[in-house]
């Protein structure tokens, strides 16, 4: 009888583990295809990214380039990489501030250091 049970809790564990999350993925995976639409960048299974121009039961046609479409089966898309964008809210803008500048006033640089740093310096500020 232990012998019994100890192959059922195997099962179970195997179930959980195993086949319980690839039903899962497929499901979402079929689900992300049924979704697809015209003008989704997505990338192939095959790794050739994308926008969808056409969608037919069970093909796409895909531009890959300017004035280059291709026809593929549908389920030859691994992902839609396009996600629809969300508008910023105007009260969550970040402000970024000036950085304070550092007391270097201690040092006396020599007058090629100072010129490198300042050359640094330049090379970080947005602009």
């Amino acid at each position: 009888m232990p012998q019994f049970a100890f192959i059922l809790l195997l099962l179970a564990a195997f179930w959980f583990l195993l086949i319980r999350p690839a039903q899962r993925r497929q499901k979402q995976q079929q689900a992300l295809l049924n979704e697809v639409e015209v003008g989704d960048e997505v990338v192939t299974a095959g790794g050739l990214y994308g926008t969808v121009t056409e969608v037919h039961d069970d093909e796409v046609r895909l531009e890959i380039a300017p004035g280059l479409v291709v026809r593929l089966a549908r389920k030859a898309i691994a992902g839609v990489i396009s996600e629809p964008e969300e508008e910023p809210d105007e009260d969550a803008e970040e402000e970024l501030e000036p950085a304070e500048p550092t007391d270097d006033a201690d040092e006396s640089p020599q007058t090629g250091e100072a010129e490198s740093r300042d050359e640094r310096t330049e090379a970080n500020l947005p602009g």
